[in-house]
């Protein structure tokens, strides 16, 4: 009993002895050996994880990359839309006017609405501007004392024929195309409105 006791509780080492070498490799062995197969299955092991890499990579690209190519391939829908009555409108006068987008989606709501500044140039005559100025977007504001579109971001100012007069827009406001329909105003609705 007593050499029980004594191999399971060896006695304390003096002080700087060493019990004797570390060892000078910990691997499991045969696991990383440079034997044929193992240097075969790190290979295969290898080229698994570049594999499930590359195929991880393409399934988080590639539905990217379809999100931004895609409207490049789809044609989006040329709409008319009605904006009110021909009377309703009178010459010179620039008011704001809304329409549905030509591509609504059904869950859009009241998001799918878009804002346009129309004005009544002849008889059957309209000019009808985006309502996002040409730098960033932000909506336009027609004030009819100084004849000027402004924009409040960031200082933006157009004229009244939607040419830049002021500040940092790089072009003209868009514009839609606009026609007269069994007397109603009609603006072509355009996923996105062509500079003037």
């Amino acid at each position: 009993m007593k050499q029980d006791y004594e191999n399971t509780n060896p006695k304390p080492l003096a002080p700087g002895h060493h019990p004797g070498p570390l060892p000078t490799d910990v691997r499991e062995p045969g696991v990383w050996d440079d034997t044929p197969e193992a240097i075969n299955r790190r290979k295969f092991l290898t080229q698994l994880s570049i594999a499930l890499g590359g195929l991880t990579g393409v399934a988080l690209v590639v539905p990217v990359a379809a999100f931004i190519v895609a409207p490049l391939f789809k044609e989006t829908p040329i709409v008319w839309r009605a904006v009110g009555d021909l009377n309703k409108f009178k010459v010179g006068e620039t008011v704001q006017v809304s329409f549905d987008d030509s591509s609504p989606v059904p869950w859009a709501g009241i998001t799918a609405k878009t804002a346009a500044w129309l004005r009544r140039t002849g008889d059957s005559s309209f000019i009808c501007f985006a309502v996002n100025c040409s730098h960033l977007g932000c909506p336009v504001t027609w004030l009819p004392g100084a004849r000027l579109f402004m924009c409040p971001c960031h200082g933006g100012v157009y004229y009244e024929d939607g040419k830049v007069a002021a500040g940092p827009p790089p072009h003209s406001l868009f514009t839609y195309d606009t026609r007269v329909n069994n007397g109603q105003v009609e603006v072509r609705a355009t996923g996105v409105p062509i500079p003037t």
